[in-house]
């Protein structure tokens, strides 16, 4: 397998990848094992059928399957985790996200770290397709935290060798860890999901919800034939002023595609799109990385703003927060190309050139 990293896999490439070095399709039978631990039960009949998470569409693509792992809750709301099959030697992949609710969600990953250390795993990689806390990257008053180094403090503290996360929300979070970090960026798979609905026309303008997401939207730009930019940009003049905001970039008559790395209460978004109606937009179409969807979320993507909302799975998305404009994209392929070439000690970042 040692070199082994085509560009791109399906799942029959997989399965017959794995057959050919070994005659099972469960994992591989000596050291280095990749074994995969699911969300635990907190998802399991909750947000997300265990049957449709992320881990275990992971798996599947990949031909594996889910390592055994038993989590459960005592009565004082503390966590138990215990493997259930042997990880001596091996490379452990733990599958978390640390979405709402994060506190409990990522003292499960801690906790899950901890059990595989202990139970001498020899590398532990926490795949993180949605990293919380990561707003809290800098202190932006007097006497605040910076919530996102404390989590990278105690996820390598637990244990973990590595960690591989999905479109952090600020490229120097990665800085915070001690060991090394493989930034994931699910921009390819919004990308191709625009190309096959043929939204990538001359008329065509991508829009950055905020100044801070410029950066973002500039590469996003790029990657469309280097489509022209537009920015939103939100003032407040003073303490109990209401904010004015000026679009900055020509939208008139043409299809606007706004792109943030998530969306929490859509309020940004929101008055985002308002704006670029009342510019002259033809259609807007929102994408994202992260859906948190807070209240009020979905009565603001949901009310007629927005043609199409594209996001991804790095977040499990309950049933009641389906909407018609709503499309979800698996980034399941992408994380087990990813993971595929972290064990095979191959390039990340040529997957996203």
């Amino acid at each position: 397998m040692k070199g082994h990293c085509p560009s791109s896999w399906n799942r029959l490439e997989w399965r017959q990848l794995l057959t050919e070095m070994v005659p099972s399709s469960r994992c591989f039978l000596a050291p280095p094992i990749l074994h995969f631990l699911s969300y635990g039960s907190l998802f399991r009949g909750t947000c997300v059928c265990s049957l449709c998470s992320l881990s275990q569409e992971i798996a599947w693509c990949m031909g594996l399957e889910l390592g055994k792992i038993n989590i459960k809750r005592f009565a004082d709301g503390e966590i138990y985790v215990q493997l259930q099959e042997s990880v001596r030697g091996c490379d452990v992949y733990l599958v978390q996200p640390t979405c709402p609710p994060a506190n409990e969600n990522l003292m499960e990953l801690l906790i899950m770290v901890d059990a595989c250390r202990r139970a001498s795993a020899k590398n532990i990689t926490a795949v993180i397709p949605y990293f919380g806390y990561a707003r809290a990257d800098r202190k932006t008053q007097g006497r605040e935290s910076i919530a996102a180094k404390l989590v990278a403090n105690l996820i390598t503290e637990a244990g973990a060798n590595r960690v591989l996360a999905c479109d952090l929300h600020s490229g120097q979070s990665m800085g915070y860890f001690d060991i090394p970090v493989d930034h994931v960026y699910c921009q390819p798979v919004i990308l191709d999901y625009l190309a096959s609905k043929r939204i990538c026309s001359d008329d065509l303008v991508v829009v950055s919800p905020d100044v801070g997401g410029v950066a973002r939207a500039r590469a996003f730009a790029k990657k469309l034939s280097d489509a022209p930019l537009a920015i939103v940009d939100k003032r407040r003049h003073g303490h109990n002023v209401a904010e004015v905001m000026n679009l900055i970039g020509d939208v008139k008559g043409k299809v606007a595609v706004m792109v943030d790395d998530m969306i929490d209460t859509a309020g940004t978004i929101a008055k985002g799109a308002a704006l670029l109606h009342q510019e002259g937009a033809r259609e807007v179409y929102a994408c994202c990385t992260h859906a948190v969807f807070s209240p009020p979320a979905i009565e603001r993507l949901s009310g007629g703003l927005f043609q199409e909302v594209i996001i991804t799975n790095t977040l499990p998305v309950a049933e009641k927060n389906y909407f018609p404009q709503l499309t979800v994209l698996s980034v399941a392929n992408l994380l087990g190309e990813t993971i595929w070439r972290v064990h095979d000690d191959c390039s990340v970042s040529s997957i996203f050139q």
